[in-house]
């Protein structure tokens, strides 16, 4: 695989791919697609061997140890331990794949580009380094892929998904959460949440997949004919307001090679995040920290210039709260109209259903039926009975009809 200069632009600096800027040609469509792979592994990729034998077995396991003894040296070397030889059987223990990247097999000769993952716990003892990686935050990942004028994250199962389930991210210092896209998955983390910056709703969001902020590597493509060339710019956006960090072009010459274009793609997007977070572009949002209700102090409760007022008894009550949930607006306006309640200590979405009856837990400094008299007068309509109850707005009447005028004929 060779990589050809076109044309390129990036928010945060000049990249240099190739021998120049900008958009890359990707050409050659042989190579495997990568092996799905999450694992923290050390990988040097880009090996290439040369290796005749007596037959194409025989060269092809030649080439596979002599790619095992250049990448070693290339990773010791890399992690500053000298970039000494170690025997095969020592290898072996160590390498944990080989990714063919590029390989042509003759009848007794082989020519092939490798990578090679090493374990890292091992490979770092046998090296005497440090194993440990300074990552960032926790980012929830929703990668957003442009095709035929829609867009697409996991509505249904992409390329672009499959190329970030690929990717190893073992020497990157981002620490991505990547959702498998089952579940609630497809509802909570589609291409308009992407659009909306309210963080109260992001936070609800990221606290189900244990994310501090969220990244948005989104792919356009561009196919000029079918099964023809592929232009694909891929951006690098992130956090609740979707900001560019960067972009990058990069093309390849027919259709069998957009998992191979895609591939280079996400180790792009993968740089221009570091660069983001070393340049402190990317941190986390202060709006998306969870934030513990304030309780009230005896000073705030009793003004020393004011008549004592109710408050709430110690002994409060847990009410589960069943309500509409059309969309996020309403599940934000719902929970702000709970709160509002006076004797309300917390309300939060415990059961999220878009499009259905979702179900809010309400801690309320008082009894059931005293919470259901408070909703009755602001006007809500309260089914059930107990600490379980489903809540509606209630529905205006209908005017009565303005007597007519008109005589009998």
């Amino acid at each position: 695989m060779r990589i050809r200069p076109f044309f390129l632009a990036s928010a945060i600096g000049v990249v240099l791919l190739g021998a120049g800027i900008g958009i890359a040609q990707i050409e050659g469509g042989d190579r495997g697609v990568a092996p799905v792979d999450s694992s923290s592994d050390y990988e040097v990729s880009g090996v290439t061997v040369d290796v005749s034998a007596k037959d194409a077995d025989s060269a092809r396991y030649g080439g596979w140890r002599l790619a095992q003894r250049k990448a070693w040296v290339q990773l010791s070397q890399r992690l500053g331990a000298g970039g000494g030889l170690v025997s095969d059987g020592a290898l072996d223990s160590v390498v944990s794949g080989i990714v063919v990247e590029n390989e042509q097999i003759g009848p007794n000769r082989y020519i092939a580009r490798l990578g090679v993952l090493f374990d890292r716990g091992k490979a770092s003892a046998m090296l005497g380094v440090s194993d440990s990686v300074s990552r960032s935050a926790p980012m929830v990942v929703i990668p957003v892929m442009w095709a035929g004028g829609a867009a697409t994250v996991f509505e249904q199962r992409t390329a672009w998904q499959e190329a970030w389930a690929r990717y190893r991210t073992g020497n990157s210092t981002i620490d991505y959460v990547r959702p498998v896209g089952t579940g609630p998955d497809p509802l909570l983390l589609n291409y308009g949440q992407t659009q909306r910056p309210g963080r109260g709703w992001w936070r609800s969001v990221l606290n189900q997949y244990g994310g501090s902020n969220v990244l948005v590597p989104t792919v356009r493509l561009q196919r000029q004919w079918p099964g023809g060339p592929i232009v694909a710019i891929f951006q690098a956006r992130g956090g609740p307001d979707n900001k560019l960090f960067g972009q990058v072009a990069l093309r390849v010459d027919n259709a069998a090679g957009l998992p191979q274009l895609l591939d280079a793609g996400v180790k792009r997007l993968d740089d221009l995040y570091q660069a983001a977070s070393r340049g402190g572009l990317l941190r986390t949002d202060t709006g998306l920290a969870y934030v513990p209700p304030v309780a009230a102090t005896e000073e705030e409760a009793l003004p020393d210039d004011s008549l004592p007022v109710t408050a709430p008894s110690a002994g409060g009550a847990t009410i589960s709260v069943q309500f509409d949930s059309p969309g996020a607006g309403a599940v934000n306006a719902t929970e702000a109209a709970m709160r509002a309640v006076p004797g309300v200590a917390t309300a939060g979405t415990s059961s999220l259903a878009l499009g259905g009856v979702s179900v809010m837990t309400v801690t309320y400094g008082g009894t059931a039926d005293a919470f259901r008299a408070a909703l009755q007068a602001r006007g809500w309509q309260v089914f059930g009975t107990g600490t379980t109850i489903r809540i509606r707005r209630a529905q205006p009447s209908a005017p009565e009809a303005a007597p007519g005028n008109a005589t009998g004929g």
